[in-house]
């Protein structure tokens, strides 16, 4: 059984529902975060060679078939540093609405940016 990608599944479907069912933005954003997390664990998961050994390792007549790519690790190496620049953006966001709104409720900022009189 395939256990690694049960967990990584079942951490997306979470990361999914948090971001989908809560009506809290802070707990939006955690969910984002599981989510992003998720997702880079399951796409190294599927990146796994059993028996490989690394490029820069092997000798010279290695066949390609018993080598790792290291390209996915590299693509994911940049996918973990977006999803911190994301999280930065998304968390400086949330410092501002509650600052400005006073809550980090979908339904409380909802009420006063209509409640708010609009400039011509």
């Amino acid at each position: 059984m395939n256990y690694p990608y049960w967990a990584a599944i079942a951490l997306l479907m979470l990361g999914l529902y948090t971001m989908i069912a809560q009506a809290n933005y802070f707990k939006k954003f955690i969910g984002m975060t599981i989510f992003q997390s998720a997702i880079i664990l399951f796409f190294l998961l599927t990146s796994v060679k059993r028996d490989a050994t690394l490029p820069v390792v092997a000798t010279p007549g290695t066949p390609s078939a018993a080598m790792m790519n290291p390209l996915p690790h590299a693509l994911m190496l940049t996918a973990i540093v977006v999803a911190v620049a994301t999280a930065g953006v998304a968390f400086a966001i949330l410092v501002r609405l509650y600052a400005t709104y006073g809550s980090l409720e979908e339904g409380v900022i909802a009420a006063r940016v209509t409640a708010e009189p609009h400039e011509p």
